[in-house]
């Protein structure tokens, strides 16, 4: 464009400003309207909305679609794979990783184990110019919004609250007084949905899968 590398973008004349102007909006449609990148898409919502369903889903569906991995207290269910699924850590190792500020969120999820997210991964892939999906908390969802105003906030609701309680008692993963804590959790979660970016609700999955995706390219 015959612009000087030592010119300032202030002291630029009219004919320099329309070429810049044309010449990043030919860059722009270069990329098509694939997944937009260095976009971080935080998924959250009430407990068994089906959170983590809709996220394999994508992974089915978009394998060049990145995600974090969260570090977590808690023992694996059953079908968990270490590094995969999550970080299966120590509460000694937990304590190590949030006085070093490695971490971007953490909290203590239903009273009882702690939940976090590696803060080098995350950084690492927005500055490659990598979109990624984050799936926590609604409470690690605040903490991540107030360090990275930026991060795209998703909501995933459930069809109906007799459908959240109708997944939570089929999964068979917590027994009834557990059951019963995490409904009491719920109903304070709902609460939250207006502090987010955008609502989702999981009726089908394969549809829900896709609005998340369809976030990250921007549309």
């Amino acid at each position: 464009m015959g612009i000087s590398p030592r010119k300032r973008l202030g002291a630029l004349g009219r004919h320099q400003i329309e070429s810049l102007s044309e010449w990043l909006r030919a860059r722009r449609a270069s990329t098509g309207p694939d997944i937009a990148r260095g976009r971080l898409v935080v998924v959250a919502g009430p407990t068994a909305v089906g959170k983590g369903t809709v996220v394999a889903r994508i992974r089915e569906r978009h394998p060049d679609v990145r995600f974090s991995v969260s570090a977590t207290t808690r023992e694996p269910r059953p079908g968990e794979v270490d590094g995969i699924h999550y970080y299966f850590v120590s509460n000694e190792e937990f304590d190590r990783l949030v006085a070093d500020n490695e971490m971007l969120e953490w909290a203590i999820v239903h009273g009882q184990n702690r939940y976090g997210t590696p803060r080098r991964p995350i950084l690492d892939a927005i500055e490659a110019g990598d979109s990624i999906i984050l799936e926590i908390d609604i409470q690690g969802a605040r903490q991540v919004k107030a360090a990275m105003p930026e991060a795209i906030l998703v909501f995933l609701l459930p069809p109906s609250w007799d459908e959240l309680v109708r997944r939570l008692q089929s999964r068979g993963t917590e027994d009834a007084e557990e059951q019963a804590r995490r409904l009491e959790t719920a109903k304070v979660e709902f609460d939250a949905q207006h502090e987010f970016d955008e609502t989702i609700v999981n009726d089908d999955v394969d549809t829900a899968a896709e609005a998340v995706v369809q976030l990250m390219s921007g549309n």
